[in-house]
């Protein structure tokens, strides 16, 4: 007897294990059993994606609803009017006047005021989307599409607070890189507000701009700024940002190099090149308004006219291409009859006059132009991997009751009288973000963020002013280009 109860109880125990088996397979794949797994390892499913839509709809809807009293739409003043005018995307047709070229290519001009296109959804920002493109081996390259955000951080959408430790350098020092027509603390203005502002990018914190960081990043580097008297200005605030507006008289002056000397009977060199002896940094500027190369048609002739050449970037931008490491191209507020025919510059495309009547139109040229240089850059930049390449979206003009031979004025001194934040996804320059996008050159977006501060302009306080004539182009230095190098600095 005792021997014959081996074998139920070996049945017993293989029936136990097998059904312990099932349940536990049971409880495993089961999804009523699995629902009272913890809620904590549930939270770990959702991804921060989920977060950030959640969000957005959220601010969508109090936009909606009138909860949100700073998203505004901002309104640019070429003129003022009482009518208010609803914005169309379809570009404006500039006029032929000096000046009247530099509108960013989505505002339009009924007789009145223009304002900026307000906040896009987010399916449009998903069309947009641009593939990464591939090396020859079919592996994408990271980090090489063109947008206006930086590792998921759009800079120019976001809002302008006070700082009381603006601003980065003092208007009154700041000498030698500054101009004295642009230091607004050397002329009879009395208000300053406008140096106490900052720019807090909505979707990310910026870092904070020291010039020993800056020349750190840069260091055995060369940043080029190539443009109009707009990109001047930016450069000249870097300068005094990396200095804090101080003399230094470490700083070399390395023009010479770069062929940038004063001519004979010239008011001013074509640029400026100065370098930092201790990080082996260099900052220059070349002065190409149209970014066009020019050319003399009759080089005997002193009053010869110049070929303007749409499709060829500007000489300077050839030769020296292969030093630089940065380099900051602009265009925008001489495209129009009366700086062409200033300057006595002749259309010219594949190297002969132009004959296309869409292209003679200015704003046909400027867009030729633009996407022409970008297409050039683009293709020199496998020969120079190290090298990033940025386009500045053009800087507002704030022209109120006229344009700047017709009374225009921006006497505003009020900062942010027209809202403090810009709310949008898409550049407020159609033009710019059209022609960079899906390339390796990315967009330096400061429209729409500029448009905010019609009170920062040198305005009636100009020191070369003409009696009825205010300057609603150029800023107050220190001010607005001082946040344009905090976004690219932050790109870098």
């Amino acid at each position: 007897m005792k021997g014959g109860l081996k074998v139920p109880l070996i049945s017993l125990i293989l029936i136990g294990f097998v059904c312990a088996s099932v349940i536990i397979l049971a409880y495993v794949k089961s999804p009523f059993l699995s629902y009272w797994t913890s809620s904590q390892d549930l939270v770990f499913q959702i991804s921060p994606a989920d977060y950030k839509v959640k969000d957005e709809e959220v601010l969508r809807e109090r936009n909606r609803s009138g909860q949100s009293e700073e998203n505004v739409n901002f309104e640019s003043a070429i003129s003022n009017s009482s009518t208010k005018d609803k914005v169309t995307e379809e570009p404006i047709t500039n006029t032929e006047i000096e000046g009247s070229a530099g509108i960013p290519l989505n505002f339009t001009q009924k007789g009145g005021d223009l304002k900026v296109l307000g906040e896009k959804n987010s399916s449009r920002e998903q069309e947009n989307e641009v593939a990464a493109p591939l090396n020859s081996a079919g592996v994408a390259i990271e980090n090489m599409t063109s947008d206006s955000k930086d590792h998921g951080c759009n800079y120019a959408k976001g809002r302008w607070v006070t700082d009381d430790s603006r601003p980065l350098y003092s208007g009154f020092r700041c000498k030698r890189w500054l101009s004295a027509m642009w230091a607004c603390r050397l002329t009879q203005r009395t208000d300053f507000e406008y140096e106490k502002l900052r720019w807090r990018p909505r979707d990310c914190e910026m870092e904070e701009f020291t010039g020993v960081k800056f020349l750190k990043r840069m260091e055995n580097k060369t940043l080029a700024f190539i443009g109009d008297s707009l990109g001047r200005q930016q450069f000249q605030s870097l300068m005094c940002m990396i200095t804090g507006g101080e003399d230094r008289p470490d700083v070399l002056d390395v023009g010479r190099e770069y062929g940038l000397v004063k001519a004979r009977h010239a008011v001013r060199p074509d640029g400026w090149a100065y370098r930092f002896p201790r990080t082996q940094t260099t900052i220059l500027y070349y002065w190409s308004a149209s970014l066009c190369n020019l050319t003399p048609i009759n080089a005997s002739n002193p009053l010869t006219d110049y070929a303007m050449h749409l499709d060829r970037p500007p000489a300077f931008l050839s030769r020296f291409l292969p030093r630089f490491d940065v380099l900051v191209l602009n265009t925008g507020h001489h495209w129009n009859r009366g700086k062409l025919n200033a300057n006595r510059w002749v259309m010219y495309v594949d190297g002969v006059p132009n004959t296309n009547r869409k292209i003679a139109d200015i704003n046909g040229a400027k867009n030729l132009t633009i996407h022409s240089i970008i297409k050039w850059v683009e293709s020199q930049l496998p020969k120079y991997p190290g090298l990033k390449a940025f386009y500045r979206s053009i800087s507002p003009r704030h022209f109120f009751n006229g344009d700047w031979n017709t009374g225009g004025t921006c006497d505003n001194t009020t900062p942010l009288s027209g809202g403090k934040e810009v709310v949008q996804d898409e550049s407020s320059d159609a033009g710019a973000a059209a022609a960079v996008k899906g390339t390796a050159v990315k967009l330096l977006d400061i429209t729409a963020l500029s448009q905010l501060r019609d009170e920062g302009h040198i305005s009636r306080y100009s020191i070369k002013s003409t009696p009825g004539m205010q300057d609603c182009l150029h800023w107050c230095l220190p001010g607005v280009p001082d946040t344009w190098n905090e976004v690219l600095f932050a790109q870098l």
